[in-house]
């Protein structure tokens, strides 16, 4: 869809459109402060990779670390026990539902 999605002549156009919206003398103000962000921002990223290369190198300079304590395991749920169902006629008994069977 989007085979050469920015052709030269878009570029043209969106300096066209920047200098008449920023006017000519103020696109070089902007440019030096995008310039300065960006090296900022550098130098900030390049101070936590420093960083953080020294806290992992003083960690392993203070001796051994303790080992991770192990979580306790987890305990399974006892099953509830379902209620064996109730039938109308009442209770099931072993000799059968009328009772003994020599009566």
């Amino acid at each position: 869809m989007l085979r050469n999605g920015l052709e030269p002549w878009h570029v043209l156009v969106m300096v066209a459109v920047l200098v008449l919206l920023f006017g000519s003398k103020k696109l070089p103000e902007m440019a030096r402060g995008l310039g300065k962000s960006m090296r900022i921002l550098k130098s900030e990223t390049a101070a936590l990779r420093e960083e953080g290369q020294a806290v992992g190198a003083t960690a392993h300079a203070d001796g051994p670390a303790e080992p991770p304590k192990q979580p306790e395991p987890v305990r399974q749920p006892e099953p509830v026990r379902q209620p064996e169902p109730v039938r109308p006629d009442g209770p099931v008994r072993p000799d059968g539902p009328a009772g003994p069977a020599g009566r």
